[in-house]
């Protein structure tokens, strides 16, 4: 959390501490670690409540919904039933985005004028002519 802190805003920190609570600094930082212990022994005992009621084990990570169902409510085999119908799915749009992918590589590349060396022809036979140029910002103005 102080990672980004030198030892001199760290001290500039305390000085402005010192300086706003006075005498009270000791009180207001027990207080502060006070409230941190309480908050940490209520997620634990929310945790240990949860894990009795349910007779699992679980943790603060698993407290998010997915994680949830996935590591107390369904088996291994669930999880797969549950991907099994969708895996192909997966699997046909993969391999035609793969294809519209590479095709568009084999475009990009013959019309490339730079990957053959040469510049392509026009519907007439000769060369492209050169892009006209960009107006710059300066000649808008």
């Amino acid at each position: 959390m102080l990672d980004n802190l030198n030892w001199w805003e760290i001290g500039a920190l305390l000085l402005l501490a010192l300086l706003i609570f006075g005498d009270r600094l000791p009180t207001v930082i027990n207080d502060g670690l006070r409230m941190v212990r309480n908050l940490r022994n209520m997620a634990r005992n929310a945790t240990g409540d949860l894990s009795r009621e349910l007779g699992t084990d679980i943790q603060l990570e698993d407290l998010h919904p997915k994680a949830f169902i996935r590591k107390h409510l369904l088996t291994e085999e669930d999880e797969q039933a549950i991907r099994k119908p969708l895996q192909s799915v997966y699997d046909n749009l993969r391999s035609d985005v793969t294809g519209v992918h590479n095709e568009l590589k084999d475009v990009a590349n013959a019309a490339d004028p730079r990957g053959n060396g040469t510049r392509p022809a026009t519907a007439t036979g000769g060369t492209a002519p050169a892009p006209a140029p960009r107006p710059s910002y300066d000649d808008a103005t």
